[in-house]
């Protein structure tokens, strides 16, 4: 709050008299400090009232006192007593017309002393605490004059000021250094002063309103505000500068609100004068003519006056301030330029005011952006698109790429400005521009999609031309060739569009605007169902196919709603209303399509792709809102569902039968009794089929079956597996099944490789059931060790399988043996102790190490290196390898899965990294040599990111990842410097890039540690290779500084010194407890629990020593600085690029 200004006496003279204004304004910036002072300020505010002048013209409310009423009206409210302007405005509008009025005869009866309340009052808006100075300007010399008009700093009072010519006085305005940088009123965060941006725009509104019939064209009061906003406006402080041009383009719109009155008031009395002029002569009055022709007269010149006005405004204040370096301003000039535009369009809408908003549009800032395509969207509204033509024509390009704008409301607020074109201007938009701006309905920001929607659905889908009736057709016909045309439509836009075939995101973008469509579930289904009266219309195939993907995607998004995946950052929370529609919505698709869906599956029953969208239907049902009315057609769906599946084996099909099967099978639902006894006949009789054909396949241990019982075997085995995903059918011994299978194929090998891997399936679903059931009782030893040992059976064939000859196979095992251990160590996590034994299973070194050795040979392996070709065609680097690189990617994070689920220990995870800069290397002297085919690049970078990302996950706790940070320093080190011999060897490993990715583990280690590291590292790489500053070398240097950055909140780069007789002595160094002693011969290694150890040396370990380091000196942490500045340049290092598959 700006605390009162102690007006000085004033005595206005009529030669160069001198009037001061205290404008001391403290502004706070906590509301509670305002009411304290506000509160503790009262007393002495009443105290001053005797020399105050406000508080003399309160105190004579008859002699225009200009706060009486105003005071008046807060103290009615119980406000605290205001006394200057600032003050009242500040307060609320309650009280603004009457502090207005009172304002009006202030300045009625002495106008120089109410002006320069009012500028005060202006300058106090700006957070100035300062003093204003008014001299009156009576001299005729102008260069004296404008030698005055300055803006500078006074060095022997260290103030700023400025003074500058607001006719008729000299204005000088004083102020402290700081405001430069110091908040003020506008920029202030909180309620009160948000408000108070308000109060004040209102108040110049209504001050100009008040006055447009008495003192606004006196010659005085704009004439002198005008002046004083067009200097402050332009001053190098950014509060008087945003304040000002504030309220000079607020000034501005009220004077279009004056000269739009006056255009009213002219028009009015040119008709009078006109209906007066066509009177008989006998019966017109030539005085009235010549009353109305003077009043027409002096309305025109005022209204040119106001012109003027608002010229002189827009031309000392716009034109400077539209380009200003502060965002907010170019935001303001912006915004009021469009009101202005759409209020008084015969002035401003013309091509040299709307160049203005249309250079705008390519503003760095989005609220600027945002200002300009807001008032265009108010200007093409207004029907004024004819006056806009040219700039349509120039700035359509600009319009339309706006929509692609990095802020989301700009580019949604562009979208909405095309719509409103499209609409008023309908050869504008071409349509290459509709189908281009139309793919937005695909965009992941769904606001965006919608808006989009709502635009394809204005364009295309509400066109009256769809709507024309057949004559002599019935209601029903009607509204099922309207829903044929609309649908047609749509599907036109969706095939003739080659980017996208969504058609879910299609519908979600629809929902809001076209919902009324896409829930017609009944006008939709009487599209796919025979009509006798329209076999003309029917439709096609790929037709009817759309048709089914547009009821499954309106069922989903009425039973579960948005957002779809990648639209949103998790699930929307639906408030009561929005619960009961979508309750009502699944009902009605519930009751619908319980009836319709049977007919419907019976009809494309030969068509898996429709059958499988169609099967889906049943998982959106609304099941506790059925009853037994409906059996008739529940036992009709499940015919048809048991019949989809004994006839098709697509995988897409069966999934969608089995989680219909589990919807309609729940327990507690009016369908259980009817749905769980068909699908226990369902799954016995593939089981018993299953198990009949196997005996007759087995001959003396191997696989002997024909063509067509494999192909009945491989179906019956594909569809037990899809259903043993979505229910549990461990009763039918399917486990047992497939270990027969296995001991086949380990055995005596000859089974074939699709059934090999249904087996793989199976074995595996089974398992994982049985890790999610046990331990929902109580759990006996006993059966803890049997389910123990079944688990290290599967692990053991999956391990066995690894080494299968087919890929697929491989995979597969190793996809499965992911899966179950991954199970396992949750099941342990979330094992309950009062359920008993827990099921406790280790896999052995021999399994760890064969699933790191699938990793490296699978996934760090190019293509050109599995199919050993050098040369790769055209197509294999298209969607190949782009398939192969996702097939790869989904190995490699199953591995890290085992990693981050503590399954494999962290240790492992440096091998990773190994070869990622092997891989890294290769590629790069691949594409030295040219050899390379991929378009992507990748950076060094963003393997040692990988790396700090990894680090992240070992958390705060030092000692419980101690071991495992040990075990990645330890390989790390070994696998740099392999085959280095330190005498002999003058350049740097091969591999030596890698010490750049292991520092970003070194952050995680104890202090202890990092020292005995570093030890470790001199013993491989020698004291003169450490101190070697070659730049390939660097990497080395930058290890070293990170293993001895082991002061508390030190950078490692801070101890790259070449200063190297300040290294620690070894005689002191720490010993890491996490060195154990594995052999009697003394050898100590850093030890994994899942790893053998190696003979690498290490120094002995002692629990008990400690190493105190000793602060730097001074000179030490200069040389540290200095280096640090030296060296920063050196961190560039992985700024390599080179090709990735993909």
């Amino acid at each position: 709050m700006i605390a009162e200004p102690t007006l000085l006496s004033r005595s206005v003279q009529k030669e160069n008299s001198v009037v001061d204004v205290s404008s001391c304004a403290s502004v706070h910036h906590v509301s509670s400090e305002r009411n304290e002072n506000r509160q503790k300020t009262v007393r002495g505010k009443r105290k001053a009232r005797e020399c105050s002048e406000n508080a003399k013209r309160k105190h004579s409310k008859s002699s225009n006192g200009s706060l009486g009423r105003a005071e008046n009206e807060q103290l009615k409210n119980g406000d605290v007593e205001a006394v200057t302007l600032f003050e009242v405005v500040s307060m609320g509008r309650n009280a603004m017309q009457a502090v207005v009025d009172d304002w009006i005869d202030a300045y009625t009866g002495d106008r120089d002393s109410a002006l320069l309340d009012l500028i005060s009052f202006f300058i106090q808006c700006s957070g100035c605490k300062g003093m204003v100075t008014a001299e009156m300007f009576q001299s005729k010399k102008g260069t004296d004059v404008m030698s005055k008009m300055v803006e500078d700093l006074d060095e022997d009072t260290g103030l700023q000021y400025k003074k500058f010519l607001a006719f008729p006085w000299i204005l000088t305005v004083t102020w402290p250094l700081d405001m430069d940088s110091g908040e003020y009123p506008l920029i202030m965060s909180g309620l009160y002063w948000k408000r108070f941006r308000s109060h004040f725009c209102e108040f110049v509104s209504v001050l100009v309103a008040q006055c447009q019939n008495c003192v606004i064209f006196d010659g005085y009061l704009l004439n002198t505000l005008i002046s004083l906003l067009t200097e402050l406006s332009d001053s190098r402080v950014r509060a008087f500068r945003h304040t000002c041009t504030l309220a000079a383009v607020k000034l501005l719109s009220a004077l279009v609100n004056v000269a739009l009155n006056l255009s009213v008031s002219v028009d009015n009395s040119q008709r009078l004068y006109e209906v007066e002029l066509a009177k008989m002569a006998s019966k017109r009055a030539s005085p009235r003519l010549d009353r109305i022709q003077r009043k027409i007269s002096e309305l025109q010149d005022r209204k040119c006056e106001i012109e003027n006005m608002m010229d002189a405004i827009f031309k000392g204040v716009f034109l400077k301030r539209y380009r200003d370096v502060i965002p907010e301003i170019r935001a303001i000039c912006m915004e009021e330029l469009t009101v202005w535009m759409k209020l008084y369009s015969s002035v401003f809408l013309n091509d040299s005011y709307l160049k203005y908003v249309g250079w705008m549009m390519h503003d760095k800032q989005p609220d600027v952006r945002l200002k300009c395509v807001l008032g265009l969207q108010a200007l093409y509204q207004d029907q004024s698109s004819s006056k806009m033509d040219l700039f349509t024509i120039r700035f359509k390009e600009r319009m339309i790429s706006m929509t692609l704008d990095k802020d989301h409301e700009v580019a949604i607020q562009a979208m909405r400005l095309l719509m409103v074109i499209s609409q008023s201007c309908e050869d504008v938009l071409s349509p290459d521009d509709h189908k281009n701006v139309f793919q937005f309905v695909y965009c992941s920001h769904r606001p965006l999609a919608t808006t989009a929607g709502e635009f394809l659905y204005n364009r295309l889908l509400s066109n009256h031309e769809l709507s024309k009736p057949r004559d002599g057709a019935s209601d029903q016909e009607r509204h099922r060739e309207l829903v044929l045309a609309r649908v047609r439509a749509l599907i036109h836009f969706h095939t003739e569009n080659e980017l996208h075939q969504h058609v879910l995101y299609l519908v979600d973008s629809l929902w809001d605007s076209a919902g009324a469509l896409l829930k017609d579930w009944t006008g939709l289904t009487s599209l796919l169902l025979p009509h006798t009266s329209c076999q003309e219309q029917a439709l096609s195939s790929a037709e009817e196919a759309f048709v089914i993907e547009l009821i499954l995607a309106s069922v989903r998004q009425a039973a579960e709603g948005p957002p779809l995946s990648g639209r949103g950052a998790g699930k929307k929370v639906i408030n009561t209303k929005e619960k009961k529609l979508q309750i009502d919505d699944c009902t009605k698709l519930t009751e619908h399509f319980i009836k319709v869906l049977p007919e419907l599956l019976s009809k494309y029953s030969e068509d898996a792709e429709k059958l499988a969208s169609l099967l889906k239907i049943p998982q959106y049902f609304q099941m506790d809102t059925c009853d037994h009315e409906n059996s008739q057609c529940v036992r009709a769906l499940l015919a048809e569902l048991e019949a989809a599946v004994d006839r098709h084996t697509d995988a897409g099909l069966l999934e969608a039968a089995a989680r219909s099967y589990q919807s309609l099978c729940a327990q507690d639902l009016p369908w259980h009794s009817l749905a769980r006894p068909s699908f226990d006949r369902l799954i016995q009789h593939w089981t018993d089929t299953l198990g009949t054909r196997l005996g007759e396949s087995l001959s003396d241990g191997c696989f002997t079956a024909n063509e067509d019982s494999t192909l009945e075997f491989l179906s019956t085995l594909k569809k037990l597996n899809a259903f043993n995903v979505a229910q549990d059918l461990s009763k039918w011994s399917l486990y047992e099944l497939g270990t027969r299978l296995l001991d086949v194929e380990i055995k005596h090998s000859g089974l074939p490789m699709e059934v090999t891997i249904e087996a793989l399936r199976c074995m595996c679903s089974c398992i994982l059931w049985k890790l999610n059931t046990f331990g929902e009782g109580l759990t006996s030893r006993e059966s803890a060790l049997q389910q123990r040992s079944q688990l290290r059976a599967f692990c053991e064939k999956c391990h066995r399988c690894l080494s299968h000859a087919e890929q697929l196979v491989r995979e597969q095992a190793f996809m499965c043996l992911s899966d179950v251990l991954i199970a396992h160590n949750y099941q342990l996590q979330m094992w309950d102790s009062s359920a008993g034994t827990p099921l406790l299973y280790t896999p052995d070194p021999k399994l760890q190490k064969a699933l790191l050795s699938f990793v490296v040979e699978h996934v760090f392996t190019s293509p050109e290196q599995d199919t050993h070709s050098s040369k790769v065609s055209e197509s294999e680097c298209g969607d190949g390898r782009l398939e192969d690189l996702h097939r790869r990617r989904n190995l490699l994070a199953a591995y890290c899965k085992l990693i981050v689920h503590s399954v494999l220990e962290m240790s492992m995870a440096t091998e990773l990294f190994k070869q990622y800069v092997k891989l890294y290397l290769r590629l790069k002297q691949e594409q030295d040599r040219g050899n390379t085919c991929s378009s992507r690049v990748q950076t060094y970078s963003s393997i040692k990111e990988l790396a700090r990302r990894f680090s992240l996950t070992f958390g705060w706790d030092q000692i419980k990842s101690r071991e495992s940070l040990a075990m990645i320093h330890r390989d790390g080190i070994e696998f740099v410097f392999k085959g280095f011999v330190q005498q002999s060897e003058k350049h740097s490993p091969p591999y030596i890039s890698y010490l750049t990715i292991l520092s970003e583990f070194s952050s995680k280690l104890l202090k202890p540690d990092k020292k005995t590291i570093y030890s470790y590292l001199q013993k491989f790489a020698g004291e003169q290779v450490i101190n070697n500053r070659e730049e390939s070398w660097m990497p080395l240097i930058y290890y070293r500084a990170s293993l001895m950055g082991t002061a508390e909140g030190e950078d490692a780069i801070s101890f790259i010194s070449s200063d190297t007789n300040k290294q620690p002595s070894l005689s002191n160094r720490s010993r890491s407890p996490s060195i154990r002693q594995v052999n009697s011969e003394g050898d100590q290694r850093f030890l994994s629990p899942s790893l053998e150890p190696k003979g690498n040396e290490l120094l002995k370990s002692s629990e008990d020593s400690k190493v105190q380091q000793a602060p730097l000196s001074r000179e030490q942490l200069s040389s540290s600085l200095v280096s640090d500045k030296v060296l920063r340049s050196s961190d560039e290092v992985d700024v390599d690029t080179v090709d990735i598959d993909g």
